[in-house]
């Protein structure tokens, strides 16, 4: 091959790179997902909120019916196995917890005016980026695998790797948001039945 040809070969593999882009994805936030229910109080929205999100596994932070606010600790996507799980609302979502570690974080924000309550849902995600384990000689490549068993995984981290982990925004969840506020309001509809019959 001619020194022409190599240096052709050279620039097309270069513009490729650049076009398709080597960076991090992140994406914008959507705006957060919002419903309003009327005959409920922010205090008993509160409490129907709580109640969602544990039964979804998720773990309280924070929930104050006079501040108006339910917050989550950071839950782990759930996996393929995990079949009790409903973070992930749909397939593509299932697929990238399985493919990748991501973690997202609820909070739920009310709003009390006129006799109404407006609910609004914003999901924080996030994935973890965990640099390579370099193997610097032959016998340090054992470093690159961890020590698992069939029912427990666990990674053997570094020190130059826990120093470099970090987690990466990706934005909102909306279609997660939405089932979260789709629940909350079922949950309602359903405690007001129950009261009048």
């Amino acid at each position: 091959m001619g020194r022409q040809a190599k240096f052709s070969a050279l620039c097309l593999l270069a513009g490729t790179i650049v076009l398709t882009g080597c960076g991090e994805r992140q994406r914008r936030p959507d705006p957060p997902q919002t419903v309003t229910l009327s005959g409920v109080t922010a205090c008993e929205a509160v409490n129907v909120a709580e109640a969602v999100l544990r039964q979804m596994h998720f773990n309280i932070d924070k929930a104050d019916p006079d501040a108006g606010v339910v917050r989550t600790f950071p839950l782990t996507a759930g996996q393929f196995f995990e079949f009790w799980r409903s973070d992930n609302v749909d397939a593509a979502s299932a697929m990238e917890a399985n493919l990748q570690t991501l973690r997202r974080s609820v909070q739920v924000d009310f709003l009390q005016t006129d006799g109404q309550v407006r609910i609004q849902c914003a999901i924080r995600v996030q994935r973890l980026s965990l640099p390579q384990n370099e193997v610097a000689s032959v016998s340090q490549a054992y470093r690159i695998h961890s020590q698992s068993r069939p029912t427990t995984q666990h990674i053997d981290l570094h020190p130059s790797q826990r120093e470099a982990m970090h987690w990466i925004e990706l934005g909102d969840d909306p279609k997660l948001a939405a089932e979260i506020l789709r629940r909350i309001a079922r949950n309602i509809e359903q405690q007001r039945k129950d009261q009048t019959t």
